[in-house]
């Protein structure tokens, strides 16, 4: 488990159960995919921020079917005040994710370097508000985030303005040296759009937030790499539906539908939203909207850090089932290859053996 005593930093381990929740009744039920919040009690957004500044926190997040979700906010009514801005409960957001030519963000990530970034623009479409946001984590673990006002015509692409702005945050943050951040800020491109809804809670007498968002969609906004679909030709069919792939291939934007993704905030101690959920069978999940996405609309990628994400909780939704892709690897090489991790980071979610390896031992 990781805390961070920045912005945010995310722990993820293990599902434990995917079950379908027990649909909700009544007038807590969801509504066209939507989280009803409705009955609980409201805070402002100055309140929320002042009364939830967390210096050092523990954050976890949860793929939860969105009847649980409903059924979580149902059961902290006595607990829980949502976040209401001018009447709304829940917001809709857009963002664009940048990546360079050989997606050098995903692969930091994907090979759990400890030097990494990501890229987005981030539109607040209820308000018309957008900002250019730079995450990064530099040698010591450390998590910060930093954001630039943005104009929103310019969401889907990167300025002049903000790609220096990029090149300084990476630069700052010791992620690399000034010349190769000025390179890698030249180089980004968009390459995954999502939109999702948030409601936001606040839990004053835990000292903890929690996020759940809704109505997630992934688009992939560039062609899989040409060179690593001829590798591992047949991968996309074998790891999804074929209407699936086609929609894909085509730029479609494909729903996450009937899930929920939980974020709680907390200090040391869990929620009340974190024992809520771990009652109800669910642990925290690997899921980043950014890298999943990525991993799943490009089958040619490595995907061993989400693989037990992939495989259970998308499993229903995009046919990314441990036989298939279990298949793929027994028939192809470069294919298990492209799944294996890399050999600087020995440690996989692959398969049902862990790496024997232990710190101070011989392989």
């Amino acid at each position: 488990m990781m805390t961070t005593t920045t912005t945010s930093t995310t722990i993820s381990t293990a599902t434990v159960s995917t079950s379908r929740a027990v649909s909700s009744a009544g007038p807590l039920a969801p509504t066209s995919g939507s989280l009803n919040a409705e009955h609980l009690a409201t805070t402002s957004l100055a309140e929320l921020n002042d009364a939830a500044g967390l210096l050092t926190r523990v954050d976890r997040k949860y793929l939860v079917p969105l009847e649980r979700a409903q059924e979580l906010v149902g059961g902290l009514t006595s607990e829980a005040r949502v976040l209401d801005i001018d009447g709304r409960r829940r917001f809709s957001y857009a963002s664009t994710y940048f990546d360079t030519p050989g997606l050098e963000a995903f692969m930091l990530t994907a090979r759990k370097r400890r030097r990494r970034f990501k890229v987005r623009t981030r539109t607040y479409l209820d308000s018309g508000l957008c900002f250019l946001e730079v995450k990064t984590r530099g040698a010591r673990g450390t998590t910060v985030k930093r954001r630039m006002g943005y104009h929103p015509d310019d969401a889907s692409r990167l300025t002049g303005s903000g790609r220096a702005f990029v090149a300084g945050c990476l630069a700052s943050t010791g992620v690399t040296g000034p010349a190769a951040a000025r390179d890698v800020a030249a180089a980004l491109r968009p390459v995954l759009a999502t939109t999702y809804e948030r409601t936001t809670l606040h839990l004053p007498e835990a000292e903890a937030r929690a996020t759940i968002d809704t109505s997630l969609t992934w688009r992939r906004l560039t062609p899989a790499a040409r060179e690593r679909t001829a590798v591992v030709a047949g991968a996309p069919q074998a790891l999804r539906p074929a209407h699936l792939t086609a929609a894909i291939d085509g730029g479609e934007p494909v729903a996450v539908a009937g899930l929920a993704v939980v974020e709680t905030k907390n200090p040391a101690t869990p929620s009340p939203a974190d024992r809520a959920l771990w009652d109800a069978g669910h642990r925290p999940a690997r899921i980043s909207k950014y890298a999943t996405g990525m991993a799943l609309l490009h089958p040619e990628l490595p995907a061993n850090r989400w693989y037990r994400t992939l495989t259970h909780e998308l499993a229903d939704l995009f046919g990314t089932d441990r036989s298939s892709l279990e298949s793929i690897g027994a028939t192809s090489p470069t294919v298990s290859a492209a799944l294996a991790p890399h050999p600087d980071h020995p440690r996989s979610d692959i398969g049902p053996e862990k790496n024997p390896r232990r710190r101070g031992q011989k392989p």
